[in-house]
């Protein structure tokens, strides 16, 4: 069984990351949504909304690919997480070549802890290529439409997010 590790913070989850799933699903028997905890980027969604949005979105593509798609927080390092869940493959998208710069690096590093576990680099599909999660956020934050973006309902959770500030 070919199981693989999609991982991202997905603060909020894109259009860009719902194509990379999607398209993984044509990889991957079951695939692992590894919801990183990272206190350090301050998300603006608390975890429990990520994971919640994630399972959301991902609920009718489970069913019409017929591949287990799986929603895991983690906070230790990528290959643990791996291991944990029994992944041989981490799926990886890129947008652009400064991605790849930090993914090839990444790649080393997780095969230097566990040469087992391969990277797979999925590209952007050309019309999300330019949404990243970060500008998505500020775009938001600024009042600016968001909606080409995000899926209606992340939509509707970032504008009540910075309504209530």
């Amino acid at each position: 069984m070919r199981v693989g590790l999609y991982p991202g913070t997905f603060d909020p989850i894109t259009l860009g990351h719902l194509d990379i799933i999607r398209r993984s699903t044509q990889i991957v028997d079951k695939l692992v949504i590894g919801v990183a905890i990272n206190r350090d980027k301050g998300p603006l969604f608390r975890l429990e909304e990520r994971v919640a949005m994630i399972e959301s979105e991902v609920a009718q593509l489970q069913e019409s690919t017929q591949t287990e798609i799986v929603v895991h927080p983690f906070e230790n390092l990528l290959i643990h997480c791996a291991r944990d869940v029994g992944a041989n493959v981490i799926v990886r998208g890129l947008r652009a070549v400064a991605d790849f710069e930090y993914e090839y690096q990444m790649v080393g590093m997780n095969r230097a802890l566990d040469s087992s576990v391969e990277t797979v680099f999925l590209m952007a599909d050309f019309k999300t290529q330019a949404i990243a999660s970060k500008l998505v956020k500020e775009i938001a934050r600024l009042n600016g439409d968001v909606s080409r973006f995000v899926s209606p309902a992340v939509n509707e959770k970032l504008l009540k997010k910075f309504g209530d500030r």
